[in-house]
């Protein structure tokens, strides 16, 4: 199984987890909503793709999904305009793609895929984060990935915002790449590169910081889409009692693991401590972690990277 690595943090910590239940928000989201998670999602996923990562691929390269899970990327025209991976302590991997169809900028980062990954997602020690806010606290592993790869991010994304001021920035990532993905929208957001709005979308992040950097990312313009999949335990992580807390609000997908949802199949739960929907269930159904609105992380290589 692609993601059983998860299942050693994950065990430790689910003892943890507390919560008094919180009443459901709105029980569908619209037919446009469902069509950007399908999009951002794909973004994400070809985040796992080796070929969409690697350094020695040149600017102006396709980002595609040999594996298939990608159509929309690949229809959209993606090229590269910067890429990363295995070039820092904790392995931070992704890319930033261009797509001159959708008019968009996408900053997408990898999920824990090699040792270094996962001692990065247990690096759970809260740690100011003053690039972000003066009295926000965040997860220590999460943000040294930020810290690691922003030089060059910020560089490609500055480039791109002066020849194309009216696209959009979209921020996405899956797992470990969903907290980073939190981090790097707040930090842009706040240097103001960009001349439009900066949108968020993340699947099955963990809980990146505490009280005052979820409520301080939720508030921050440009909109902050967290979606989680029935009983994935890894947003359950870190635990409540250890001072964290999620973004608002959640957009939880209910529907089986390897069925595509509908709009009826996704719950808008709002608070950063709702246990109405991920938060509150019992289950530890890691597969469900690697299936969103599609195979995630279906481009990965198969196996665990020992670097």
């Amino acid at each position: 199984m692609r993601y059983h690595c998860l299942v050693l943090i994950v065990a430790f910590f689910v003892s943890f987890v507390t919560g008094s239940p919180i009443s459901l928000g709105s029980r569908d989201i619209s037919s446009d909503l469902l069509a950007n998670f399908n999009l951002y999602e794909q973004f994400a996923a070809a985040a796992y793709c080796p070929g969409d990562s690697n350094l020695t691929s040149g600017f102006g390269t396709p980002i595609t999904c040999p594996t298939g899970n990608c159509p929309l990327v690949s229809a959209a025209q993606t090229t590269s305009l910067f890429e990363f991976d295995n070039a820092f302590f904790t392995d931070v991997t992704g890319y930033v793609g261009l797509t001159h169809s959708l008019s968009l900028i996408i900053l997408a980062f990898r999920g824990s895929k090699s040792l270094r990954n996962f001692l990065t997602d247990g690096d759970f020690i809260l740690v100011p984060v003053p690039s972000i806010c003066p009295s926000c606290h965040a997860h220590q592993g999460f943000y040294d990935s930020w810290l690691e790869s922003k030089t060059g991010i910020l560089a490609a994304l500055t480039a791109a915002a002066a020849l194309y001021p009216s696209y959009t920035l979209v921020v996405t990532g899956h797992s470990l790449g969903a907290a980073i993905a939190d981090l790097a929208a707040a930090e842009v957001r706040n240097m103001g590169i960009m001349t439009t709005d900066v949108a968020l979308y993340t699947f099955g992040s963990p809980r990146v910081g505490d009280k005052a950097l979820s409520d301080y990312v939720t508030a921050q313009a440009g909109g902050d889409f967290r979606v989680t999949h029935t009983d994935d335990p890894v947003p359950r992580l870190p635990p409540i009692d250890f001072g964290y807390a999620h973004t608002s609000p959640e957009y939880w997908i209910t529907a089986a693991t390897g069925v595509a949802p509908g709009t009826g199949d996704v719950q808008v739960l709002t608070g950063d401590m709702n246990t109405s929907g991920n938060a509150g269930q019992g289950g530890f159904d890691v597969v469900a972690h690697g299936w969103y609105l599609g195979p995630i992380g279906e481009c990965s290589p198969s196996g665990f990277e020992f670097r």
